[in-house]
């Protein structure tokens, strides 16, 4: 948006108005209602635009008092010297985001003039508005810029009037002011008018003073100087300083002045104002001269001091020492440093404050100090009331004693430190002097004994610590000793009870000793617990050691009796089995001589059978210090009573039913007997009790699981015996069984080969000789299974190579021409499988001895058998002629090929694949099946 090129002067000559956010006027009013009508329009404003808005001093159709600068139209208005006239705001690029425009009653037509002033600076608009697209006729644009002049008119009555209210407001303060003050023309520097306090102070009349320019009433040696000085101010509006005037009668005078530029009439000039400061200098100088040698005194003096005035503390004075001392700048002192700003704690200041008020002075006061850097420092502190330069002020002298409060701080650190170590430390501090009174103890030392320090005052502490002579004598020695070893005591704390406790001693060299000791009860606790956990780790191991080294339960639990009574120290310790009828027999004791033996004693006890004791079968554990507090059944008690039985501990011993059977057999209890007394029993000893069960329970089914094995053994050594005769009379009778197989079957085969002398046929001779072949494959079964040593097991390669050579033989093959060769895993086949397997090979390799290899051609015969996880894999393979390919292998006339498909499809239950690629390949898989 563009500005006037006069914006500046603009807007100062607008603000002079004095009119931005004054209250409606009705002749303003008045003249934007007669706009609206004249012009016939809904919308009429009077504004004013400053720096950042256009404010409307009368306003018609609208209820806002002003907008923004940046979106009005009085903005552009201004810039005009003329008549702005918008018919149609929306064809104006200038308005195009104009949010008057964008609202729903948009301003479709503007007409503003604007208010120019007789200087020619437009301070704002007359403007009409309309909602709808229009035009302003000739004689309504000569109207609405009638009336802006008319607005300006009245503008510069309000003007004026501000200005004669001024110029009254000035007169009277001026004729009235009791300083003298007069006004100059600047460029002259001739006075225009003067008040009557100047007249009576300079004793020149008002006539004279007009008729004087101001260098006049200046010394000469002066003059040039003011000159210089008015000539750089020229442009100033104002300026001040302090002066010498010459009175008409001659004497010089000091003044402070104050001047600022004024208009008056018609002319620049500057209104001064007086003060005469020569009173008040005399005094400065008389001061100044006192304070010179007050200063020359001060700074000799090699201690900090200062001066402080009591009204607002402000530092008047501070010697060279103090700003040493205070890391202070001279900088810091002419920037008015105060005496709160040297104060560590305020607190201080306003106890010294207090304090002078009372007594007039303050004598040796600690406190701490503040530099200048923050840092803190202490010292002792002096005030008196004195008088400096005709004002109330404090004289402080301070002393430095940082060092000394070092020294005590350091002293006051290290008894707080080993205050703090001897409070904090988990021992038990005593000081005794050369008499055995004690001096001192810490925290500690009351905390576990019981007994205050007060509480020695007028007793001996030994003497109450160890009550028995002798003991305390022991006591006393080994304080005297001051060996710097530990010691071991039983000392009665407060409340009686005694607490083992260990001491050592130190000897000072003034005779004094230090004793120091430390609650030893939790390591005595500690050192019975880990002996008697070591005595039950012993039991264990002794009982457990019993049960790998013997399977006799009797001697298992009668070592166990003895090492438990040994280890609790009690009269008898029995092992209790029952039988199905809840009747008890004491199968193991160890008992005290003296006390009753129950050994192989048959209990009949009625509590057992009547249903009590069912909390044993759960595995509870019965801890008894008193059997007749324990709430036990008349018929229990009496049963202890028998045995004389005062207290007892009682734990079941539980078997397990079995694996498959989750579940627990009371097989008896393990129980030892307390008869000299009553007794309480330790939470371990049960424990113990329950870990030695554990390990019966494993013994008596370790004895018992030998016993059924020692039966089961003699039991199965016996079918043993019956099952080899058994299998040897088998073994025979399948040896016979084959052999004669095989003798029948070697009888066909001679039967055939007598048969085929007598014939002529080749043909017919040749299929007797198949035959012949075939039966002697299965004949060779039935030898290697006879001749075996294991009847149930065929050795399938030897089988192979011995059927494969009698085929070369048959067919009387020349050594050498035919190869065989052989590829055989460690398979295992049935005697089924086995023959139906012999069979085709020997079709197969019958086949390729007489086709494959014709006019004696040389050859190889390979065959395959490999386990291929739960099947087996069986190849036949020759690199002969190979089979003619419109040959139908599986539906062909051959008997041979024939009974290979049904062999391997029906009694194998197998797969046969044929390869005519480089000779003849017969692949053949079947599953394994178990040996029969």
């Amino acid at each position: 948006m563009r500005f006037p090129d006069n914006e500046t002067q603009r807007l100062e000559v607008l603000n002079q108005y004095q009119i931005l956010d004054t209250p409606p006027e009705e002749v303003f009013d008045g003249l934007a209602q007669l706009a609206a009508n004249f012009c016939e329009t809904p919308i009429a404003l009077i504004t004013l635009v400053d720096a950042e808005r256009e404010w409307f001093k009368s306003k018609v159709g609208v209820t806002t008092s002003e907008v923004p600068r940046n979106i009005s139209f009085g903005g552009y208005t201004i810039l005009q010297s003329q008549i702005l006239i918008i018919p149609d705001t929306c064809q104006d690029e200038r308005f195009a985001t104009n949010p008057f425009l964008t609202s729903n009653n948009c301003f479709r037509f503007y007409a503003g003039v604007p208010l120019i002033t007789s200087h020619g600076f437009a301070l704002g608009t007359l403007c009409v508005i309309d909602f709808a697209v229009r035009n302003l006729n000739f004689k309504e644009e000569v109207a609405l810029q009638q009336l802006a002049r008319q607005i300006i008119s009245y503008l510069e009555l309000h003007r004026q009037k501000i200005i004669d209210d001024s110029q009254k407001s000035f007169n009277l303060l001026f004729s009235k002011n009791p300083n003298p003050m007069w006004v100059f023309d600047e460029k002259n520097l001739r006075f225009l008018d003067v008040n009557q306090a100047a007249v009576v102070h300079y004793g020149y009349s008002r006539e004279e003073f007009l008729q004087m320019r101001i260098t006049d009433i200046r010394p000469p040696e002066e003059v040039p100087r003011v000159l210089e000085y008015l000539a750089d101010r020229h442009s100033s509006l104002h300026f001040c300083g302090q002066w010498q005037h010459r009175r008409k009668d001659g004497q010089i005078i000091d003044v402070e002045i104050v001047s600022h530029t004024i208009d008056y009439g018609s002319c620049k000039a500057q209104l001064v104002n007086i003060k005469d400061v020569t009173e008040h200098k005399q005094i400065e100088k008389n001061l100044e001269e006192s304070e010179a040698r007050f200063r020359a005194i001060s700074e000799v003096i090699p201690v900090p001091l200062m001066i402080s005035r009591v009204s607002d503390g402000l530092i008047l004075y501070a010697n060279q020492e103090l700003i040493k001392t205070f890391s202070f700048s001279p900088i810091d002192l002419v920037n008015q440093k105060k005496i709160l700003d040297l104060y560590h704690d305020l607190a201080d200041l306003t106890a010294l404050l207090e304090t002078l008020n009372q007594h007039g002075f303050v004598r040796n006061y600690e406190l701490q100090l503040k530099r200048g850097d923050e840092t803190s420092f202490w010292a002792i502190a002096s005030l008196q009331y004195l008088n400096f330069k005709n004002e109330v002020a404090i004289l402080t002298v301070f002393y430095d004693i940082s060092e000394r409060k070092n020294v005590e701080a350091k002293l006051q650190e290290q008894n707080e430190f080993l205050r703090l170590i001897f409070e904090n430390i988990p021992l038990m501090i005593a000081l005794i002097n050369p008499n055995g009174k004690l001096q001192w103890v810490n925290q500690e030392w009351e905390n576990i004994l019981g007994w205050k320090f007060e509480d020695f005052e007028n007793f001996d502490v030994l003497e109450i610590l160890y009550p028995n002579p002798e003991y305390r004598q022991n006591v006393i020695n080994f304080i005297q000793s001051a060996q710097r070893n530990w010691g071991d005591f039983r000392t009665q704390v407060r409340d009686g009870y005694l607490l083992d406790t260990s001491w050592t001693n130190v000897k000072l060299p003034n005779g004094q000793i230090i004793g120091i000791g430390q609650d030893i009860t939790e390591r005595k606790r500690t050192e019975v617990a880990l002996k008697s956990q070591a005595e039950r780790e012993q039991l264990m191991r002794t009982v457990a050691e019993r049960i790998r080294q013997s399977l006799n339960l009797q001697d298992i639990l009668n070592a166990t009796v003895q090492e438990v009574r040994d280890l609790l120290k009690v009269e008898r310790v029995v092992v209790y089995q029952f039988d199905r009828e809840m009747i008890g027999t004491i199968m193991a004791e160890s008992v005290e001589p003296g006390w009753t033996v129950s050994l192989g004693v048959e209990i009949h006890d009625t509590c057992f059978q009547t249903g009590a004791g069912v909390e044993y079968y759960q595995g509870r554990k019965q801890a008894i210090a008193n059997i007749y507090q324990a709430g036990l059944a008349d018929c229990h008690i009496r049963l202890l009573e028998r045995f004389e039985v005062k207290a007892n501990l009682v734990v079941p011993i539980l078997l397990e039913v079995s694996s498959q059977n989750p579940g627990s057999h009371l097989w008896g209890l393990l129980i030892a007997h307390q008869c000299s007394r009553f007794r309480d029993w330790e939470e371990n000893q049960l424990d113990l009790l329950d870990r030695v069960t554990v390990q019966l329970a494993i013994a008596i089914q370790q004895s018992s699981i030998f016993e059924q094995a020692q039966t089961e053994l003699v039991q199965r050594q016996k079918v043993e015996v019956k099952l080899r005769s058994a299998l040897a009379e088998k073994e025979v009778l399948l040896k016979e069984v084959h052999h004669r197989v095989k003798n029948n079957l070697q009888i066909v085969s001679s039967l055939l080969q007598l048969q085929s002398h007598t014939l002529k046929d080749p043909e017919v001779i040749k299929v007797f000789r198949e035959s012949q072949n075939r039966i002697e494959s299965i004949s060779l079964i039935h030898k290697n299974l006879y001749t075996s040593a294991n009847i149930g097991k065929i050795d399938v390669g030897d089988y192979i190579h011995n059927l494969a050579a009698s085929l070369l033989i048959s067919y009387q093959i020349v050594p050498g021409r035919i190869t065989l060769k052989t590829d055989i895993d460690s398979v295992s086949l049935n005697i089924d499988q086995a023959i139906a397997c012999g069979l085709v090979i020997n079709e197969l390799i019958s086949n390729a001895l007489k086709h494959a290899f014709p006019n004696q051609q040389a050859g190889i015969i390979r065959i395959a058998l490999r386990n291929l996880n739960n099947s087996i894999e069986m190849i036949i393979q020759d690199n002969g002629i190979g089979l003619p390919d419109n040959l139908d292998w599986r539906n062909a006339d051959s008997l041979g090929l024939s009974l290979v498909y049904d062999l391997v499809t029906e009694q194998l239950e197998g797969e046969i694949t044929l390869e005519r690629d480089r000779g003849t390949v017969f692949k053949i898989q079947f599953t394994q099946l178990t040996l029969n």
